[in-house]
């Protein structure tokens, strides 16, 4: 057998940071591949924003969450602390950078090239994870049952005019249904909601964490690593990149998909992500499972109700809040008054909350790429809530890229180092 040529995938040494839905994905996409592949986290794999998504396969998610008409919104989102999109005053100093590139991203060309961007990444995303689900032996996870958006009005319906606009011009079919409509599919649907907006071949994911589990089993399968370890540092040193505090050798590459913390991993090295953390919150009514039969979206409220396989998750909204400051127990209390006053049955259940960090641009644009000047480093994130929907793409484009199949260029022209 003659010897792989310098480069090749198998004589490569890879780390990829995070071992969320993102990083595992990819860091499977690479082993499969034939790459020599690390896969670095500080716990097991899926246990942080992974664990807790609400588990939508969203193709049709083409609006960016900054629409035209948002700089009217800036001041509930500063003193109603149940608006959906939520940033604390504390927090206004900090996130002030953030919050101008995201009202600018509002402009109205700004948005239809947000929505290309999306559209081009979501590709394909609900049947490759159909076909992930079977090849790993987990094909009871996927749920292609739609997913219902629901409004209570004409005028409530038509402040999202706009993103069912763009949804429709890239090809997505969506069926608008009346109060009977809604009862044919989701019965349990309080009488609040008279227009639903129905995406028939979008998919749930049932069990995101025990998904991203089977992702990494597979991975170790193939003979791909997995280091537990925190890392503080990306270090350049002779043309390779060292992870300190892990105890692994220099890598040729180091792809970096850790999410909300991305942005403070790769600042000493001259990259400037305009990240910021999307606080997303769940509260899971044990036992609850059958109150919906999909995803159900209460869309005037940003909330999310999707049946998991240990109950009824609901989950949603936004907190722009920082990494540092612990979880707003209010923030998941209005989740559940919001449930109960939706849905039938819910009054006796347990329940459980969460919170994670979903890693957000504030064009919603997710950074998938090599960063010019800085030769083997390579980006991942930025994904919002969307993390789940674009894993397997984001991994092939990786993979791709990375590994010669096709040219090395980044999702955004302004990837680069300082």
């Amino acid at each position: 057998m003659a010897a792989a040529a310098p480069g090749a995938a198998g004589t490569r040494r890879i780390a990829v940071v995070g071992a969320g839905i993102v990083g595992t994905s990819i860091a499977l996409a690479l082993r499969r591949r034939g790459a020599d592949v690390t896969l670095v986290d500080r716990d097991e794999p899926g246990r942080g924003c992974s664990y807790g998504n609400s588990g939508a396969v969203s193709p049709a998610s083409v609006a960016p969450l900054a629409m035209p008409g948002v700089l009217a919104s800036v001041p509930g989102m500063l003193f109603d602390d149940e608006s959906p999109l939520y940033l604390p005053l504390r927090y206004l100093p900090q996130a002030l950078p953030w919050l101008l590139r995201f009202v600018a991203s509002a402009r109205p060309a700004a948005v239809e090239a947000a929505a290309a961007r999306l559209a081009a990444i979501h590709a394909g995303a609900l049947d490759a994870h159909e076909a992930m689900t079977r090849e790993l032996g987990v094909p009871e996870l996927f749920l292609r049952r739609g997913h219902l958006h629901l409004y209570p009005d004409a005028r409530a319906l038509a402040k999202d005019a706009g993103g069912w606009r763009l949804r429709e011009a890239y090809g997505y079919r969506v069926e608008r249904l009346d109060r009977g409509g809604i009862e044919a599919l989701e019965p349990g649907v309080s009488a609040r909601y008279q227009i639903g907006m129905y995406l028939a071949d979008h998919a749930t994911i049932l069990n995101p964490f025990r998904y991203v589990q089977a992702m990494a089993k597979a991975y170790a399968d193939a003979g791909g690593r997995i280091v537990r370890a925190g890392v503080a540092a990306l270090l350049a040193q002779d043309g390779r990149w060292h992870l300190p505090g892990t105890g692994e050798p220099a890598f040729d590459d180091a792809v970096v998909a850790a999410g909300a913390w991305s942005r403070t991993l790769v600042a000493p090295l001259g990259v400037q992500l305009a990240l910021e953390s999307q606080r997303g919150y769940h509260l899971q009514f044990e036992g609850g499972r059958d109150v919906v039969s999909r995803t159900v979206v209460l869309a005037d409220r940003k909330v999310f109700v999707t049946p998991m396989e240990e109950g009824l998750r609901v989950g949603g909204t936004v907190e722009i809040g920082g990494l540092q400051a612990p979880p707003d127990a209010r923030r998941a209390a209005v989740l559940g008054r919001i449930a109960r006053e939706t849905f039938r049955g819910l009054d006796d259940l347990t329940t459980r909350t969460w919170m994670g960090h979903r890693p957000c641009m504030p064009d919603s644009v997710p950074v998938v790429g090599p960063v010019a000047g800085r030769p083997g480093l390579w980006l991942a994130t930025g994904h919002g809530h969307l993390g789940l929907t674009d894993s397997l793409n984001t991994a092939q484009r990786i993979a791709d890229a990375l590994l010669g199949a096709a040219p090395h260029t980044a999702s955004r022209p302004e990837m680069a180092a300082a």
